[in-house]
């Protein structure tokens, strides 16, 4: 797990007969500012050197909390460590918990019905609809095409997700469906024992029988089998670590995001600007009225890792996880 104590960012310009660009790196340390830019001064060379080279690489890497696809480190505050565990405060303001070893997954319920089966509606609507009127009203072809082609393309979503909460409802709602999910799941892996949460948008899974190495084979089979997010999954993978947001989102609690500092690079001092101060401290008392999670059940007939369940304590702690609150 990797989460820097300073960032820089390096630029550097390059300029022929040919062409003229710009590549930026960011650079990072555990030790000194010094120590991340010389980091990021050597990246830009290097970065510079393989496009001279003829490789196709991006001429600088984008400006979010963590680039879960593109491996560089977690870019946020540090607000805290227990243990190997360390709490840092994300883009928009919200505390995040991140560990290496204890597995958190997060099961999103569906919302929509995915491009595929609305293309497929589409389709289905545009022959139904061209056949009924050209046999039923003796419509002429183009006519009828362009008429079924509006009311396809106006229907598909529509229709697609009816019938997904038609279905959804059929089978229990969504949180039924995803716990039968997490049901089978730790019935075909017996030992496992998992903590069950809801979250405003579905359902986390905090696991407890053990440490895992978020690279290991069985967390991204976890992963697939439960539908978790691919972009976490990518930055478990690469960051080499787990996350869970552990306070909640401010505009769920009537609240603008946090303005991060200007630099892209965050530097210690960025802790103490005084707009930064003065957005923590009515977030924090506006936070104590919500959690970010709540505690459902435990599954599983696994033994508890001690490890995993002092992180579990932290966590519970942090998202007022047993509390009778509003969950944001």
């Amino acid at each position: 797990m990797i989460i820097p104590d300073y960032w820089a960012e390096a630029r550097v310009q390059h300029r022929d007969r040919r062409r003229q660009m710009t590549v930026r790196r960011f650079g990072w340390s555990d030790t000194s500012e010094a120590d991340a830019r010389a980091h990021a001064d050597a990246r830009v060379r290097d970065a510079l050197e393989r496009l001279l080279a003829g490789e196709s690489l991006p001429r600088r890497e984008r400006r979010v909390a963590y680039n879960g696809a593109d491996g560089v480190p977690i870019r946020e505050e540090i607000v805290d460590r227990h243990g190997d565990s360390v709490i840092t405060r994300n883009g928009y303001g919200a505390l995040c918990l991140n560990t290496p070893g204890v597995l958190f997954a997060d099961i999103d319920f569906e919302r929509t019905g995915g491009l595929r089966p609305i293309l497929l509606a589409m389709a289905c609507l545009l022959i139904i609809v061209s056949t009924m009127l050209i046999v039923g009203f003796g419509l002429p072809l183009p006519l009828a095409a362009i008429i079924a082609l509006v009311v396809a393309a106006s229907m598909g979503a529509p229709l697609v997700n009816l019938l997904r909460r038609i279905s959804t409802r059929i089978r229990g709602g969504d949180q039924k469906i995803a716990r039968d999910r997490i049901v089978a799941f730790l019935d075909s892996h017996p030992g496992w024992r998992v903590r069950v949460y809801r979250t405003p948008a579905g359902l986390r899974l905090l696991a407890l029988h053990r440490l895992f190495d978020p690279r290991e084979p069985a967390v991204q089979a976890c992963f697939d089998a439960l539908g978790v997010d691919p972009v976490y999954a990518r930055m478990c993978h690469n960051q080499n670590c787990f996350r869970a947001r552990v306070s909640p989102k401010p505009w769920r609690m009537g609240l603008q995001r946090m303005r991060p500092p200007y630099s892209a690079a965050w530097r210690p001092e960025h802790a103490n600007l005084p707009a930064r101060l003065q957005w923590i401290d009515a977030y924090q008392r506006k936070a104590q009225d919500y959690a970010s999670c709540r505690y459902i059940e435990t599954l599983g007939d696994g033994t508890v890792d001690n490890d995993a369940d002092a992180v579990r304590e932290l966590h519970d702690l942090l998202c007022q996880a047993e509390r009778d609150l509003v969950i944001a």
